[in-house]
């Protein structure tokens, strides 16, 4: 074999070496994280907009770019946005909710309603670093929508803590995760991640995947119908490496830099998480949620 045949040999076997590389690492993604992917196209009150015309409505800008952490290099490149609008709930809607019996931590407060209230429009995250205002279209996602409120005016979130900030660094992805009424968000705790409200209902997956600001329910990984407390808020456009599956919520409005903030501060890695990243890596400086307001 000449050098350069050689040569050519070598660069093909370490191109081949780097594409396994990146497949492994997007396959890891996939098994520990509950979400699904990036997009252009964002569920509002009202109707469906534009990502771009909802970032930071209330001040008229955008986030930075910048202040948003970086995905890893072996991270898929994000898919074309999509125009289409997903198609939204027509006529009576009627919502059915089940108690869950698996076993996992939960608060219950007692079941939502049947019949959701498809005038809301805003939900509000009040927390310890101030609020995030968000969004929210019960006619694509009633049910999800009337979970949330019903939850809401219970209290359930009242004096709750985050307990998963995934990052590029530590889970490829870049997003908060809360909901979780027995999470202690110390690192040590070992079911962080596995609570919920007692009851669990089916998916309302509109086809939209999640980019920056999209806020949506998240439940255990390879699970369907199984939405509860937990939601998800996705902080970067980067998330777009995982097929969409969850019910989509709506879109943070305003306060999305607050977590970008704290997520400066890093995260505390636990090994003893036994779900394998439901609760792996807490915020060093704990979002604690005040109350949540859905109007």
């Amino acid at each position: 074999m000449s050098g350069d045949d050689r040569q050519s040999d070598l660069a093909r076997e370490h191109k081949e070496r780097q594409a396994q590389r990146a497949a492994e690492q997007a396959a890891k993604a996939r098994r520990n994280t509950f979400i699904g992917a990036g997009v252009a196209v964002v569920v509002v009150a009202g109707g469906i907009f534009a990502v771009t015309t909802l970032v930071n409505k209330d001040t008229g800008k955008k986030v930075a770019a910048e202040s948003t952490p970086s995905a890893s290099a072996s991270t898929p490149a994000v898919p074309a946005p999509t125009t289409e609008a997903p198609k939204k709930k027509t006529g009576p809607v009627t919502c059915t909710y089940k108690r869950d019996n698996s076993g996992v931590p939960f608060k219950y407060v007692g079941m939502p309603g049947k019949k959701p209230n498809m005038k809301l429009k805003t939900m509000t995250v009040s927390t310890n670093h101030g609020d995030i205002v968000i969004d929210v279209d019960p006619a694509a996602t009633p049910c999800s929508v009337n979970s949330m409120a019903f939850l809401a005016k219970k209290g359930f979130y009242d004096n709750t803590k985050c307990h998963r900030l995934a990052t590029p660094e530590t889970s490829g992805l870049f997003l908060l995760q809360c909901g979780d009424p027995k999470a202690k968000a110390d690192g040590k705790n070992p079911t962080d991640g596995q609570g919920n409200a007692g009851y669990v209902f089916a998916d309302e997956n509109v086809g939209i995947p999640y980019s920056k600001g999209i806020v949506f329910l998240t439940q255990p990984a390879e699970a369907s119908g199984q939405n509860s407390s937990q939601f998800g808020i996705s902080l970067s456009d980067e998330n777009a490496q995982l097929d969409p599956q969850l019910s989509v919520l709506g879109m943070v409005r305003s306060g999305l830099e607050i977590i970008e903030k704290v997520a400066k501060d890093g995260v505390i890695i636990s090994d003893q998480d036994i779900t394998g990243d439901g609760g792996s890596t807490a915020p060093k400086n704990p979002i604690i949620i005040k109350k949540v307001t859905v109007s």
